[in-house]
């Protein structure tokens, strides 16, 4: 089984910055894809930035120049920097991933806690 766990999240104000971390633990042969999701209250969740299975990279419109994603693979660690942080940004943000894992090769999707984001005007 595998967990997802975020942290970072927190109060900032407008144009500040945060980075956000997604630690993946548990028995895993590979991981397929990973990403950033957002919930802002009354809005449905959509994707922020996510690593494809081909290694390529995908932001939303809404981020772009200003979020980074990266990982650290020995870690299984996820990272989403987030800087020129604006109101509209405030937010729930998850971690999601899609792994391969042991002992017979399933691919199974796992979404972590999520982990509030404020921005304040």
């Amino acid at each position: 089984q595998v967990h997802l766990v975020e942290s970072g999240g927190g109060l900032v104000q407008a144009g500040g910055s945060l980075r956000l971390s997604c630690a993946a633990s548990g028995s895993i042969i590979s991981i397929a894809t990973m990403g950033w999701y957002r919930q802002a209250p009354g809005k449905e969740r959509e994707l922020v930035a996510a690593f494809s299975s081909g290694g390529g990279t995908n932001y939303a419109d809404s981020v772009v120049g200003r979020f980074t994603i990266s990982r650290d693979n020995a870690k299984n660690t996820m990272y989403l920097q987030m800087n020129r942080l604006t109101p509209e940004d405030t937010a729930v943000y998850y971690c999601n991933g899609l792994f391969k894992l042991p002992p017979m090769g399933d691919f199974v999707g796992v979404w972590g806690q999520g982990t509030l984001v404020t921005v304040s005007s």
